[in-house]
């Protein structure tokens, strides 16, 4: 069986937080509530949009009203790839995935219909056999049940698989299924995140060596 590389995305693949945190402001402008900045942002990523959004508003005291989840994810799915970019070094190291004879597929927290825009926007998308969202199964990561089934999406195993993330989500996802692990230093997060890690990549380029050292 072919090993299979999987990657979560906002924080890994990509540096999402401009355009999240620019459609997360124009909600607080719709609610007369202040706006927050970059790094701010990037502390409420990684468990999903709801919960985004809950720790957004309990900043500011407050908890999401009833329309607010369907208002940001309309528009940021309308505007997920402005200022979203590939962290330096993803698309040539996708390739020699590719080249290596490696399948992939991107595991993540954000619903899966932005994540595929994204991934359509940025011409990634054609690299992953599979794209597991936070809405895809009935769970998420942290749980493994949510990783073990986008691996199964992609037509692999966990026995042959490598998980990469920035988020403690990822490194515990991969833990619960007794699977390699890379925790991505650039992301969101903290640094302590990569005990839970079997090894750490300090650049996006790295995660190619990595990856083949941990299925040999």
């Amino acid at each position: 069986m072919q090993p299979l590389m999987v990657f979560d995305l906002d924080g890994t693949l990509v540096d999402s937080v401009p355009d999240l945190a620019a459609a997360l402001n124009r909600l607080m402008a719709s609610r007369a509530l202040d706006p927050f900045g970059r790094d701010q942002v990037a502390g409420f990523v990684g468990d999903g949009a709801r919960v985004l959004l809950e720790r957004a508003f309990g900043a500011r005291g407050m908890v999401p009203d009833d329309a607010a989840l369907a208002d940001f994810l309309r528009d940021y799915e309308a505007n997920a790839a402005v200022l979203t970019e590939p962290y330096p070094g993803v698309r040539e190291t996708l390739e020699r995935f590719v080249a290596a004879g490696w399948r992939m597929a991107v595991c993540t927290n954000k619903p899966v219909v932005p994540a595929r825009t994204l991934l359509d926007a940025l011409d990634l998308a054609r690299y992953f056999a599979a794209v597991g969202g936070g809405d895809s199964f009935p769970v998420r990561k942290p749980d493994p049940g949510h990783l073990l089934a986008t691996i199964e999406a992609a037509g692999s195993a966990p026995s042959v698989a490598v998980m990469a993330g920035d988020h403690h989500n990822d490194m515990l996802s991969a833990v619960g299924l007794g699977m390699p692990s890379i925790f991505a230093a650039w992301g969101y997060g903290p640094a302590e995140t990569g005990a839970n890690a079997s090894v750490t990549a300090r650049v996006f380029s790295e995660i190619f060596g990595l990856a083949v050292g941990l299925r040999k």
